[in-house]
This record gives C-alpha cells, sequence and structure tokens, in this order.
C-alpha cells in the first residue's frame, strides 16, 4: 500500500538515514521509539509537510514523493488534538469534506457515521473548551477520517491520556483499523501501546530502522542490545558463542546455556520470563537448558509472581500462583530454571 524507500531528511543537526519499509493495505503499523528518534519527523516527511533530501515514497504504487499534502490524500491526527476552537465539533469533523466542496448531504451522512462510530454523536454542538481529553482525541481522530484517506497517521495519539481513557482510544482505533479497512501508521514511545495496536513493529533511534517484524518477533528477538534494552528484556547477558553438536554454546560467568541460533563471537543472549519453567527439583526435560539456582526475591505482579534467581547470574522468572503454592516456593530455596534452545535469542 505505503512504500518508502531510502527515505532522507536533515532537520537542523538531526537527521532521518535511508528510511526504507513497506505497510500493507488495512496493517497497522507502529513505529516505536525513545523521544527524539525522528519518529515525528518521519511521520510528516510522509504526510507532505517537509520535502525529503532524498528517496521516495509510494501510495498504491504511486510515486507521491512530490505532492502536496493536500494531493496526497492523508489523515493526520497529532499528539495535541490541533481542533479548530471556534468550531464546533460537527464542524471540526465536517472541515475536511467542506474544504473539498463535498456535498452536505453527504457532508452530515459522514459525520454522522464517524460520530456513531466513536460515540461522539452527543457532543457535535459543543466546542473542543468543554470537552475531556479523551473527546478531544475521538474529534480529532474523526476529523482525520472525514475525507476517507487511503493512509491513516497517528502521532503519539495516547501520550497525553490517563489508562482509563487509553484503553478506550485503543479500542477505537483497533475498531477504526477494522471497520474502515484503513492502513494506519501510529508513532509512539509506548511498549505497551505497540503491544496492543500493532500488527507489526519498526524501532527507531536517531533516525535510522533498527529492526523492522511482528510484534512478537521484536519483543522476542531483539537484532541488538539499544532494542533488547528498549523493549523491556530483562535477562540480558553478554558472553562468548561457539557452534558444537548443530546448536550454539554460550559461555558467561560461568554459566554454559545452549541456543539454536547459528552465530558465534562476541554477543548477547536473552531470555524472557515467560519462557522460563521453574522447578523444585531436576526433571527430565526436551529442553537443551537446565541450570540450578537459589530464589533471591519474589515480588507479587498481580497475574503472577517475578522472581529473581541467582543462578550465577541473576535470571527473573515469571511464576504462576499456584506453581508457588504447589512447588512451596520461598526466598533462599534451591531450585531448577528449564528452558529450550530456540528461546535463547542471540545477537551482537
Amino acid at each position: 500500500m505505503i512504500k518508502i524507500e531510502n527515505l532522507s531528511k536533515k532537520w537542523g543537526s538531526f537527521s532521518l538515514k535511508n528510511i526504507s519499509f513497506n505497510v500493507r493495505k488495512g496493517e497497522y503499523f507502529v513505529i516505536l521509539g525513545p523521544t527524539g528518534s525522528g519518529k515525528t519527523l518521519l511521520l510528516e516527511t510522509i504526510a507532505g509537510f517537509h520535502k525529503v533530501d532524498d528517496g521516495r515514497l509510494f501510495i498504491d504504487g504511486k510515486d507521491i514523493t512530490t505532492l502536496t499534502p493536500n494531493e496526497r490524500k492523508i489523515g493526520f491526527v497529532y499528539q495535541d488534538y490541533m481542533l479548530f476552537p471556534n468550531m464546533s465539533v460537527l464542524d471540526n469533523i465536517a472541515y475536511g469534506l467542506r474544504v473539498l466542496k463535498e456535498d452536505e448531504r453527504k457532508i452530515d451522512e459522514r459525520v454522522k457515521q464517524l460520530a456513531d462510530m466513536l460515540s461522539i454523536s452527543h457532543i457535535l454542538h459543543r466546542y473542543p473548551y468543554n470537552l475531556s481529553g479523551g473527546e478531544q482525541q475521538r474529534v480529532a481522530i474523526a476529523r482525520a477520517l472525514a475525507i476517507q484517506p487511503k493512509l491513516l497517521l497517528l502521532d503519539e495519539p495516547l501520550s497525553a491520556l490517563d489508562e482509563m481513557l487509553r484503553m478506550r482510544i485503543i479500542k477505537d482505533l483497533k475498531k477504526i483499523n477494522r471497520e474502515e479497512d484503513i492502513t494506519m501508521i501510529h508513532v509512539t514511545h509506548s511498549r505497551n501501546d505497540a503491544i496492543l495496536l500493532a500488527d507489526r513493529i519498526a524501532v527507531i533511534k536517531d533516525g535510522s530502522i533498527m529492526q523492522i517484524g511482528k510484534t512478537e518477533e521484536v519483543f522476542r528477538k531483539p537484532k541488538n542490545k539499544f532494542i533488547a534494552e528498549f523493549v523491556g528484556v530483562e535477562n540480558l547477558f553478554r558472553g562468548e558463542a561457539k557452534r558444537t553438536n548443530g546448536l550454539t554454546l554460550f559461555k558467561t560467568d560461568g554459566i554454559e546455556l545452549y541456543s539454536s541460533m547459528q552465530i558465534e563471537g562476541d554477543v548477547y543472549a536473552t531470555i524472557r520470563p515467560e519462557d522460563i519453567i521453574i522447578s523444585d527439583k531436576k526433571i527430565k526435560s526436551s529442553a537443551r537448558n537446565c541450570i540450578p539456582g537459589v530464589i533471591k526475591e519474589m515480588i507479587d505482579m498481580g497475574n503472577v509472581i517475578r522472581a529473581t534467581v541467582d543462578c550465577g547470574i541473576p535470571f527473573m522468572v515469571n511464576i504462576t500462583h499456584e506453581a508457588m503454592r504447589e512447588m512451596n516456593l520461598f526466598l533462599e530455596k534451591k531450585v531448577w530454571l528449564v528452558f529450550k534452545a530456540h528461546n535463547v535469542n542471540l545477537f551482537r
């Protein structure tokens, strides 16, 4: 649907560097990165607010690189809503359609359709200063959708909302993506928002795309140390890897782990806490990794217990309340950690 080829853009001392990716029709694509990584500049360049220095952009095979924002037919939702304060909610939503000189009857139908979908029919007569943050965000989304854009761009649309409103807007965004069958590119610094919304994720740092993949792939198999730390990998170790008997042996601080990944040399290893089985005795298993340790800390996270197990190096492990009771787990108890070779992710 949208194709970006080697896009570069300099902005003061900062620059986007050779950015390339494709987004399929109807896909919810999230660009995830820290503050100052270039997320908003990239979104605004796609929208046509800035001319590219190099590279090309295509929508449905058409080169839009030199088109104006109005010619691109792209919707844009800003972090701070950017509603017209002197217009009612109805007029805010209808604004783009009136600029396009659409028939008033069609405008009324489209406004009603969007207001019903986003549950804002009861506030059409009100003005932005009388709206809550969640209501303003819904109006901003409706206004962007009114012109039936081929692509909807969202710049940190959830960052100013409290947790309850965030979850409501997330449900709205999923509904829009499904019912409008619209392609969406959403930039955020929030790992949770990315997990809840994305079909695929691109991780950006310092104006460069570091990794693109499905949500599970990015969070479970990060390609480098920055991504691992940014997406919250908790078991991250540095060591030496060497191929042996069809597997890779990873050594760090006296601990040996087996991985199914084919890589050698000075590398990092990650293991997700949810991929580790904890046992109060050594068990026979097809898993290649089974290491002893001692429980040093247990924190009740509500749905699980988060335990720190000292195996010579500290491992974070998720334990269900039922498993803790059945095994009578307590601080300083000796346990065994079991996990498969394919759950050990290695990268440089």
